[in-house]
């Protein structure tokens, strides 16, 4: 663990250790002097952005692309609930941020000729996403920021984890944390950066890594801030089918070059560059059809497979899979939540002193469906947006983005309105001692991930949903009090399951990466977005 001297109140904490947290931390300690910190659960390195393979879309070259094209590709992926200003941001303000990095030291892959090399992705309508060592981008990310902010960050608290918020007087001025010799301290800053990421561990089927157990949104929902779109699960449709754990992930860059879906009889049943929404979807009504557990890619079209897909090549020949001679077992997982903590357009939360930035917040940007490799620019884009902010004095939240829809404002034809799911908040847990979780942790983890994905997965239904948060509840009985990191992780995972499910029993429709098999048509009267927080 690295430690350094703590300032008595830092200007900026930033929890979390991926792109979008270390973005911030480098653009506010590097060039606006401010005195930061940066918490992580694990070591620095140990995020979900380090797994990224497909890249980062942004606008680099000259015509026959363009911005909005770009706008045009999220929106539509977005299944209606985007926020038109907030892809604006993103569209606009990526080629820099992308730019930036490069700057900094990160190195993408280039032609002979010297150019950035661009792959196309599902749901692009152009090659437009640079990317590292064929499928290793996050990773060359994460080398890039990591190296940066072990130069600049004022504290670096690896192996902590946050407990809670801490809130005075109507303003967030830190984080209460478990170090790792045990003890309980709090963590003082004027401004909180939650940089989380996700929650793809509520599944038994994920891509992500075990620490996304969703602390930021679980912490943000026990504070009364507001979430949005949790409901919106994107699974991704070519995880290896395969016991390891997180799944190895078959990059979509693979589609992209020629890779072909099929199912257990060899037949093609889907267009493999449909947004992933779709593509899982099919894959999922195929299997049903068939009773078999996964489909089949065919990449054996592919040529220099090791050569441009390195990463990918080692990850297979590990687990025995040839990708010039084999058909790669592949199936949906877990991959990226696409709402959370609510956001304006420079990143506040609804609690002053509070920003998200990243798959941990509900910017706007993804709506109903996340478009491929949007994720690590949404990151650099809106934690640089958040220093700047604070540099200029904002501390609350304003009325832009999708914070409008908390907000009750609509201000223009393509603003999203919103309405608040007021039957839902955060359990308290029952007191009864101080022996901590009454039955093994784990396996209480394991029976709610399993739980979440037969009753909240790729299809859901009242029922199914009924069940799953019935069998949560019961989980969440047998807390007595949090005692260890794991009956905190499972505290969280049971807060997000409780607002993913209260949401998604809420959305009586099919939309982007929520679907309802017994609401299966997308329904007008809910391109809105369901808020989740405490009256």
């Amino acid at each position: 663990m690295v430690e350094r001297p703590v300032p008595r109140e830092l200007d900026l904490l930033v929890l979390g250790s991926g792109v979008a947290g270390l973005s911030a931390a480098v653009r506010a300690s590097d060039t606006h002097g401010m005195r930061v910190g940066v918490l992580t659960k694990g070591e620095l390195t140990q995020t979900t952005t380090r797994w990224a393979q497909g890249g980062g879309a942004a606008v680099l070259g000259e015509d026959p692309d363009s911005t909005d094209l770009h706008l045009a590709d999220t929106l539509a992926a977005g299944a209606g609930l985007c926020d038109l200003d907030a892809v604006r941001v993103l569209v606009d303000e990526g080629p820099e941020r992308v730019n930036a990095l490069i700057a900094l030291g990160a190195i993408f892959d280039r032609d002979e000729h010297g150019a950035l090399e661009l792959a196309r992705e599902g749901g692009h309508s152009l090659a437009r996403v640079v990317h590292a060592g064929g499928a290793a981008t996050g990773a060359e990310i994460e080398r890039a920021l990591v190296d940066a902010v072990q130069r600049t960050a004022a504290a670096i608290h690896e192996n902590a984890f946050a407990l809670d918020l801490v809130v005075e007087r109507g303003r967030c001025r830190g984080v209460r944390a478990l170090s790792p010799d045990g003890t309980v301290t709090d963590v003082r800053a004027r401004n909180v950066l939650l940089a989380t990421g996700g929650a793809g561990q509520l599944f038994a089927v994920t891509t992500n890594p075990i620490e996304a157990t969703g602390d930021g949104i679980a912490m943000a929902l026990r504070a009364a801030v507001a979430v949005a779109d949790v409901e919106f699960v994107q699974f991704h449709p070519t995880a290896l089918h395969h016991p390891k754990m997180p799944r190895p992930l078959l990059s979509e860059a693979l589609r992209g070059h020629g890779a072909q879906l099929r199912d257990t009889d060899g037949e093609r049943f889907v267009d493999e560059l449909l947004p992933r929404d779709e593509v899982s979807r099919a894959m999922t009504q195929r299997m049903i059809e068939l009773g078999v557990d996964h489909c089949l890619l065919d990449a054996t079209v592919l040529e220099d497979f090791d050569v441009r897909f390195p990463t990918i090549a080692g990850a297979l020949a590990e687990v025995g899979l040839d990708p010039s001679s084999d058909w790669l077992p592949i199936a949906p997982a877990a991959h990226y939540l696409c709402g959370g903590i609510l956001t304006d357009l420079d990143g506040a939360a609804s609690l002053p002193g509070l920003w998200a930035a990243g798959e941990v917040a509900c910017s706007g940007v993804h709506g109903a469906n996340r478009l491929a490799s949007n994720s690590l620019l949404e990151g650099m884009v809106f934690g640089f947006r958040v220093v700047e902010a604070i540099e200029r004095g904002q501390s609350a939240p304003a009325a832009t983005g999708a914070m409008r829809a908390d907000l009750g404002i609509r201000d223009g034809p393509e603003a999203i309105s919103g309405r608040v799911v007021r039957s839902w908040h955060a359990p308290d847990l029952v007191k009864v001692g101080s022996n901590g979780f009454g039955r093994d942790a784990a396996a209480a983890r394991a029976e709610l991930q399993r739980a979440m994905t037969l009753g909240a997965g790729v299809l859901r239904s009242a029922p199914s949903l009924a069940e799953t948060a019935t069998l949560a509840d019961s989980i969440r009985s047998s807390f007595a009090s949090v005692e260890t990191i794991e009956d905190a992780e499972l505290r969280n995972l049971l807060d997000v399951a409780g607002a993913l499910l209260a949401s998604a029993a809420e959305r009586e429709e099919s939309r982007g990466a929520h679907t309802r098999s017994d609401h299966p048509e997308t329904d007008p009267a809910y391109g809105i977005r369901l808020v989740l927080r405490d009256q």
